[in-house]
């Protein structure tokens, strides 16, 4: 069994650090998955597990699994509570710190589009800060509102800022042989144990270094 790394475990949660390339369930493509994973390990321990969130595949960083479906429901239903940032490098300068609110809608063939139109799709609200910025790229900090599909992706992409490595939303370069995105920060409130958990993991060393 590949060893997991988890970040944070309890009674009702389990936090696990998710490498980019390993898809978080199954898509009867590919039976290589984070939840067959944390699956395996906590069934040793006669835990069951119950999925709260995704994040793509492409994409890595901290994922959210109940052990419960008390705790599970629970989360879901306070989602948008759930403070949840990003770290990522797109392509072009942005000098100024912004907020993106669109309407996204996916399209027959699965790709997701950002509408100015409230009747085509469901709201995503993205923030993000400039951290910095090199040559004709920029790191940037993301805290998101809403967890739509492909969110992030779909509306930096919209403001002619795409990911870098991330051909499905029109990036033309790979840097880094993969995604340039990752989920480093969350805090939450835990129901059973009356306090509000904090949990922030380093970022890749391309990062860390840009």
């Amino acid at each position: 069994m590949k060893k997991l790394d988890i970040v944070y475990e309890d009674k009702d949660i389990l936090v696990v650090n998710k490498k980019s390339g390993l898809l978080t369930v199954n898509d009867k493509k590919n039976n290589n998955n984070l939840y067959e994973e944390v699956y395996d390990y906590l069934h040793k321990k006669n835990q069951k597990v119950f999925i709260v969130h995704r994040l793509d595949k492409d994409t890595s960083g901290l994922i959210l699994f109940a052990k419960n479906v008390k705790i599970k429901n629970y989360f879901q239903e306070n989602w948008d509570k759930v403070i949840r940032k990003y770290k990522a490098i797109v392509e072009g300068n942005l000098n100024n710190d912004g907020i993106i609110k669109s309407y996204l809608y996916e399209t027959k063939s699965f790709q997701v589009l950002s509408s100015n139109n409230h009747n085509r799709g469901k709201l995503a609200v993205t923030k993000y800060k400039v951290i910095k910025n090199k040559s004709n790229l920029c790191l940037i900090d993301i805290d998101i509102k809403t967890g739509r599909k492909n969110q992030i992706r779909c509306q930096l992409d919209s403001i002619n800022h795409p990911i870098v490595g991330d051909k499905k939303y029109h990036s033309n370069l790979n840097l880094y042989h993969r995604l340039a995105l990752h989920a480093y920060y969350l805090k939450f409130y835990h129901p059973r144990i009356n306090q509000v958990i904090e949990i922030e993991i380093k970022c890749p060393k391309f990062m860390e270094l840009f």
